[in-house]
This record gives C-alpha cells, sequence and structure tokens, in this order.
C-alpha cells in the first residue's frame, strides 16, 4: 500500500510538471503568408502569394498573431517577432500599416523582410516564425512540411532594371 501511495504522489508531481511546462508556453495563434516584395526596377507582380523565388528578389513574409482570446497582437502587445532561417538567420518582423506610402492603410500585421542573396544556395528552406509576448513565453510556426508550401530559392536571378 505504501509503494502504491508513493506512486500516485510521483504520477502527481509528473503531471504537475507537465502543466507546469505548458504553461510557460505562450498561447499564440499565427496567421500568415509570403509575399513578393516590390522592388524598384524588378520585376512585378508584386505583394501576391508565392513560395519560389529567384536570387535577389524581395520575399516578405506576413503575420497576424492572436492571443488565446482570438485578439490581434501589435507592437504593444507581443515582444517580438523573428522569422528565423535554417542556416541560423533570424529576421527581424516589423508591426504596421498596409499598404505604406501614402495610400490609407486597409490592415496592419508583422512583416519581415529578406532579399535572398545573389551567393545563397538553391533549394527549399524550412523557416519557421517565432512570437515572444510581453512576458518572455515564446510561441513557433512553421509552414506544412510540404514543397509546395516551404520556401523555395530557384536557380537565377532577377533583373533589377536601372530606372
Amino acid at each position: 500500500m505504501r509503494s502504491l501511495a508513493i506512486a500516485v504522489v510521483a504520477t502527481g508531481a509528473a503531471v504537475g510538471l507537465v502543466n507546469g511546462a505548458q504553461a510557460e508556453t505562450a498561447k499564440l495563434f499565427f496567421e500568415g503568408d509570403m509575399v513578393r516584395g516590390a522592388q524598384a526596377g524588378a520585376p512585378g507582380p508584386f505583394c501576391v502569394l508565392n513560395n519560389q523565388f529567384k536570387h535577389l528578389e524581395k520575399i516578405v513574409w506576413r503575420f497576424r498573431v492572436l492571443d488565446q482570446n482570438g485578439k490581434p497582437l501589435d507592437k504593444d502587445g507581443l515582444k517580438s517577432l523573428v522569422v528565423e532561417l535554417p542556416d541560423g538567420q533570424k529576421i527581424d518582423a516589423r508591426y504596421g500599416p498596409h499598404p505604406g506610402g501614402n495610400n490609407p492603410p486597409t490592415d496592419y500585421f508583422w512583416t519581415a523582410i529578406w532579399t535572398i542573396p545573389a551567393n545563397y544556395p538553391n533549394g527549399t528552406l524550412v523557416y519557421k516564425a517565432i512570437a515572444t509576448d510581453l512576458q518572455g513565453q515564446t510561441a513557433t510556426w512553421e509552414p506544412f512540411k510540404r514543397v509546395t508550401s516551404q520556401l523555395q530559392v530557384v536557380a537565377g536571378e532577377i533583373e533589377i532594371k536601372k530606372p
């Protein structure tokens, strides 16, 4: 009987540890996509969904991060949002209105921007987005593990025409 009581206490402690570990993870939900970014002199179309990019092309990841109640989190609700590439590069996202410039905003969300270097290897990249809340807890999002959902760097470079 004594060993049964010890087993029950040990099991309760293990369950408490699991629940405690879950409590340390931020409960955030991601919405997002990936588009071709606008570049002066680059071929378009811009701001259209895409997952295949050539070297020198600008990629824009767009995210909305929601809390557990479905409320979108802005720069006052999240400490940071970072896109991490498989080589360890981290691209900071910024929160703001879209479109930018002199146009009236139609939406607000987080964006991370990266131009693929000319010497970057071709292939499929498994990237992830990491949101950190104001308490320092993190939540990670990754796209589906399908080639058609992953970022693909394809051979060649875009031609940037001078004005």
